[in-house]
């Protein structure tokens, strides 16, 4: 994956990396375009930002969460980062949630901005059963071996308060008018108090950089106090 990374403070390392997964067909420099790495700056954050471009292909021959583990999340790791959150916007927040579902423990907080959360006929069948909270997975073999067939009963583990300790904080956001929005309510409904953001409007930028923004108010990231450490930059 090629990534561009942005220090808090030139030639320094933050304790903290967001790390932004883009939408399908979008590119790493639309984050700083629509201002999401100028916001990260005006709040402050001791967070150092990674730009990814996670071209859409990976979803569709299904090497995204590899890619993602090996080529991002374990380097920044090894090179010192003690708190690592990923940023998915659309496909990309679907990605954060389903590297996290792979690769247990490996993340720190979750931020899914209007996230793919799978097949709308899925999220009905969560709805008629009462929502997440009451819905079952039926019993047997799955009819399919598709990725919400297995997100929605880990997204589950929300709605449990002794569960949802062992996972990751979750943040969503969405836009009231959003084509993703039925399933996002389904989420929203087991997620702590605080943890939801919303906005008018459906799925597109404007929507996207305002609930940001608003995110940022609440998120517990660090902010700047401390001297910063040297930043060691691959030969």
């Amino acid at each position: 994956m090629i990534t561009h990374l942005q220090a808090a403070s030139p030639g320094a390392r933050a304790d903290t990396l967001l790390v932004f997964l883009p939408g399908a067909f979008l590119k790493l420099e639309d984050f700083e375009r629509e201002g999401f790495v100028s916001a990260v700056r005006e709040h402050n954050l001791a967070a150092d930002v990674m730009l990814v471009d996670a071209n859409v292909s990976y979803y569709y021959d299904q090497s995204f969460i590899e890619r993602l583990h090996a080529g991002v999340i374990e380097p920044q790791r090894a090179r010192g980062y003690k708190s690592i959150w990923l940023v998915g916007i659309s496909i990309g927040g679907f990605g954060a949630l389903i590297h996290e579902l792979a690769r247990p423990g490996r993340v720190d907080g979750i931020v899914a901005l209007a996230p793919y959360l799978g097949r709308r006929p899925l999220g009905a069948e969560i709805l008629k059963a009462g929502g997440l909270r009451a819905w079952r997975q039926p019993d047997g073999p799955p009819p399919d071996d598709e990725a919400d067939r297995k997100l929605w009963p880990w997204l589950q583990q929300y709605a449990d308060p002794a569960a949802s300790r062992h996972i990751p904080p979750l943040y969503l956001g969405y836009g009231l008018s959003d084509r993703f929005a039925a399933n996002h309510r389904l989420l929203a409904e087991v997620l702590p108090e605080g943890h939801v953001f919303t906005t008018e409007g459906g799925h597109d930028w404007p929507q996207w950089a305002d609930l940001w923004r608003q995110m940022l108010d609440v998120l517990p990231l660090p902010v700047h106090s401390a001297a910063p450490v040297p930043l060691t930059v691959d030969a």
